[in-house]
């Protein structure tokens, strides 16, 4: 099956999730060091669901998280992309990223969001792009901030205990640096 690539950047490319990329993403979302932050382990079947999730966003949104591909080797490492999360009750364009822990420190998550950041930006008319996450979760908020974002707030959540989140906006990615 040809897959049609969404984004490219100097070693990636990121497409649609399909069925067959159950596996390799459970390699990333079933590593119980990488769902830490998260209210739950990932078995197959949340793995499974978290792709059908992103094949309907595709349909209904136009975008989703995306596989994230080593250009060189062909290989599923993660995904990243861009989704609608209730941010504080508003809906509101999020990227979220998940690298396999092998590929980590590397620079994929940060090269992955920054392009998905671009693409929203590109495709849509949204004033600013956010990224949440759990309080504890540094990995991530490190990847926001290199993608050029800036805490914005941290607020009580059930689920995260508290959530903290990221922004950038049009006007801050237009006079950002290209590096």
């Amino acid at each position: 099956m040809n897959k049609p690539i969404v984004l490219e950047t100097r070693r990636l490319f990121l497409r649609e999730f399909f069925a067959e990329d159950l596996t390799p993403l459970h390699k990333v979302l079933g590593d119980p060091e990488i769902s830490r932050f998260y209210p739950y382990n990932f078995d197959l079947a949340r793995t499974e669901n978290w792709i059908l999730r992103n094949r309907t966003r595709y349909q209904t949104d136009g975008f989703g998280l995306w596989a994230v591909i080593l250009k060189d080797s062909g290989e599923l490492i993660g995904d990243c992309g861009l989704t609608l999360q209730p941010i504080q009750g508003e809906m509101l364009p999020e990227v979220g990223y998940h690298i396999r822990r092998d590929k980590q420190r590397m620079g994929y998550a940060s090269e992955a969001a920054s392009a998905c950041v671009n693409w929203a930006f590109e495709n849509h008319d949204y004033p600013a792009v956010y990224s949440y996450m759990k309080y504890t979760n540094l990995p991530s908020a490190a990847v926001a901030q290199k993608v050029g974002m800036r805490f914005l707030l941290e607020y009580p959540d059930p689920v995260n205990t508290f959530t903290r989140v990221y922004r950038i906006t049009r006007e801050e990615w237009e006079k950002k640096p290209l590096y």
